[in-house]
């Protein structure tokens, strides 16, 4: 079983440079390419999208209004 998941690790690319990854720091193959995909997280270059329907926004609108 250990096997198969070191062969599947060997066969994975890291996201960042296209290495083969490091079963350690899978999905990646080192620590700067953790790093720098941390780095990227944090300053905002990845972001998750966020659709917020406009019933949510009047629902919110009103108890804001409604706590005034």
């Amino acid at each position: 079983m250990v096997e198969a998941k070191i062969r599947k690790a060997a066969q994975s690319v890291c996201p960042i440079c296209g290495k083969p990854t490091d079963v350690t720091l899978r999905p990646f193959c080192s620590k700067r390419c953790a790093d720098v995909d941390l780095h990227r997280w944090l300053s905002g270059v990845y972001v998750v999208p966020v659709t917020e329907d406009e019933e949510e926004d009047e629902r919110r609108n009103d108890t804001d209004d409604a706590g005034r």
